[in-house]
């Protein structure tokens, strides 16, 4: 139970990025997570908005995860959790460091409890 609940936090997580990048991140609370002037946010919108669908397809893969049956449920979480952590990683060494803690830490936590359940 506690690796659906994690695997379903991560999604959550996922789905808030999605509308963060992909609709709030010309206004203040997408601004607020990016640091962007409204100039710079205006130029950035279309790379942040390929970014939130990116994380809604991380999003949906999890709760597909969650939903199906085992194998298949099993797999797909483990799947999409690699997936988030790998993300997680590249982000906080390429892009901020602060991805690494919002990001690569939920989804390898959950990643853990997956497969210690499996």
């Amino acid at each position: 139970m506690t690796a659906k609940v994690l695997v379903g936090l991560v999604a959550a997580l996922h789905a808030y990025i999605l509308v963060l990048e992909m609709f709030l991140w010309e206004k203040k609370p997408g601004r607020a997570l990016s640091g962007f002037d409204a100039a710079m946010a205006r130029a950035t919108a279309p790379l942040a908005a390929n970014q939130g669908l990116y994380n809604g397809f991380l999003a949906a893969g999890l709760v597909w995860g969650l939903i199906a049956g085992d194998p298949t449920g099993f797999r797909a979480q483990v799947f999409f959790l690699a997936c988030v952590l790998v993300a997680g990683l590249y982000g906080g060494i390429t892009a901020n460091r602060r991805i690494l803690l919002a990001q690569a830490l939920p989804g390898a936590v959950a990643l853990a409890a997956v497969l210690a359940a499996g």
